[in-house]
């Protein structure tokens, strides 16, 4: 193999044409974005990633969530909802807390849970789930990363769920066990399209991160 074709496979190895990079692309290019977000994380600040395509918001996700597990020892969950797809609300409900239940390695049963609770709301169930499961088997600090969140405007309860993710963070004043989960969504849409009802809106009490080139 000739110095130049050497130096071509160099850099095809190197560089990566989109998707997600892996912890192992070296082509990856570190950041303000990567420090803000692990320490607002760390602050157990929630925060939103909205911006357009192709920008790196999943590849950012990535690398947080492994800082976030070995340096800072936190229990931590990626859910990427286009792997969800479109369900019926209580299936995709399931859907989520069961990857959060697989990936904490919780002994409950996110399905049997959700069935045994049927009694409540699907935000209620959502909720009881993360306080009473969740943060009840994990005592480290909890982080939630939902990749692709604008998934969700497909769906008319979409209000609910991001009001869940505000009633939990403003829960924290009365039951501090809340303390201990933080949410991270990234996404393409902006918070007003995600959610109709502004009184509702968990963006207004979170810290946006801007991702900039």
């Amino acid at each position: 193999m000739t110095n130049e074709n050497q130096t071509i496979t160099n850099e095809n190895q190197f560089f990566k044409a989109g998707g997600t990079l892996s912890l192992k692309d070296r082509c990856y290019v570190t950041r303000p974005a990567d420090d803000e977000l692990y320490h607002h994380v760390l602050a157990g600040d929630f925060c939103y990633v909205l911006t357009p395509r192709q920008m790196g918001k999943s590849s950012l996700m990535v690398r947080t969530a492994d800082r976030l597990r070995r340096e800072a020892q936190l229990g931590v969950v990626t859910i990427d909802l286009t792997d969800i797809g479109t369900a019926p609300l209580d299936q995709w409900y399931v859907s989520v807390l069961g990857r959060i239940q697989r990936q904490l390695r919780l002994s409950v049963s996110a399905e049997k849970w959700w069935i045994e609770k049927a009694a409540f709301t699907p935000t209620d169930r959502f909720t009881r789930y993360l306080r009473e499961v969740v943060l009840t088997e994990c005592q480290t600090k909890v982080v939630i990363f939902i990749d692709e969140i604008d998934t969700t405007l497909q769906f008319d309860f979409r209000d609910d769920f991001f009001a869940a993710i505000r009633a939990m963070y403003n829960a924290r004043a009365s039951e501090t066990a809340f303390e201990r989960l933080t949410f991270v969504l990234l996404g393409v849409a902006s918070p007003s399209d995600l959610i109709r009802d502004r009184s509702r809106t968990p963006f207004n009490i979170g810290q946006a991160i801007p991702l900039l080139v």
